[in-house]
């Protein structure tokens, strides 16, 4: 008995339950075209984060399988469960090939271009844990690619009529600065032997992740900016440019994080760690909640 709840125990931690927070952005279609409270979309929707929930673990299993022996040299990353020893490895392989035989159909029960795109997530993420993790720039833009899928299957599920393509920019964008900060931060927190434990880390410099991380701050700020005050979903009233100073506080506070704190290993941890991060995005929510749905006027624009 102590040895099955020590697999299950093991591979709910291999399922990263504080990491699947990201699939949050499965619900921007359902708030930004205003169909909160549309309660059978409300229903599929939250059916579609926890299909993406599963499938995002099974992507999990895989890399951390992936990657076991290199694992266990890590500081931080020795301490999973597979490096560990706390989850045999034919555990996980059996839960990965159980959970995509339940989440694909469902997937495809709710809309056939949901299965779509979460199959097409999924083996992105295959190609980043074989291939794609091993070539510069690549690896960053495949990680943001994931996130826009996100928000893509959520537009889908949600039957979205009036969300805007400057979205799909913006998260982009933002995906590409945490992905970036994260390898920042795997540099700093390896220091020289960043190389055997992951060698695309050979290819950056702590100089260059600093510049690309100005050029993406700057374009998400400009992109949000851009988003809030030309959307055609929006309110007429543009009340969704008072949201802009939260964004701009909450890029800089991530940056301070980053730069200054050297944080940065695992975004949704400073979500949660973070105080002021966590108020500003909690603030940032309710303004777009109270633009969208309370102080509402109509589009300007058909």
């Amino acid at each position: 008995m102590k040895l099955i709840l020590r697999n299950v125990w093991g591979l709910l931690r291999t399922l990263r339950p504080k990491q699947q927070v990201k699939n949050v952005f499965v619900f921007a279609a359902l708030v930004f075209d205003r169909k909160l409270t549309v309660w059978p979309l409300l229903g599929k929707t939250v059916l579609a984060f926890l299909v993406f929930c599963l499938v995002a673990g099974t992507v999990y299993i895989i890399n951390d399988l992936v990657d076991l022996e290199k694992d266990k040299l890590h500081p931080k990353k020795r301490r999973r469960a597979l490096p560990s020893g706390q989850l045999k490895p034919w555990v996980a392989v059996a839960a990965a090939v159980a959970i995509l035989a339940v989440c694909l159909p469902v997937a495809y029960w709710l809309h056939p271009y949901f299965f779509g795109i979460v199959f097409g997530y999924f083996l992105l993420n295959l190609a980043y844990s074989f291939c794609l993790k091993h070539v510069v720039i690549l690896d960053v833009m495949t990680i943001a690619a994931g996130f826009v899928l996100r928000v893509a299957a959520g537009v889908v599920v949600a039957d979205a009529e009036r969300f805007s393509p400057w979205l799909y920019v913006c998260m982009t964008f933002l995906a590409l600065f945490m992905a970036i900060g994260k390898r920042r931060h795997e540099m700093i927190l390896l220091a020289g032997s960043a190389e055997s434990h992951r060698k695309i880390l050979n290819q950056y410099t702590i100089p260059y992740l600093d510049q690309m991380i100005i050029v993406v701050v700057t374009a998400t700020l400009i992109a949000y900016s851009l988003y809030t005050a030309t959307a055609g979903n929006l309110p007429c009233n543009h009340g969704m440019l008072l949201t802009i100073p939260f964004v701009i506080y909450g890029m800089f506070r991530y940056l301070y994080l980053v730069q200054v704190k050297g944080e940065g290993g695992a975004p949704e941890d400073m979500l949660f760690t973070d105080r002021p991060f966590l108020i500003d995005v909690v603030l940032w929510a309710l303004s777009v909640l109270l633009v969208m749905y309370v102080f509402y006027s109509p589009p300007c624009s058909p």
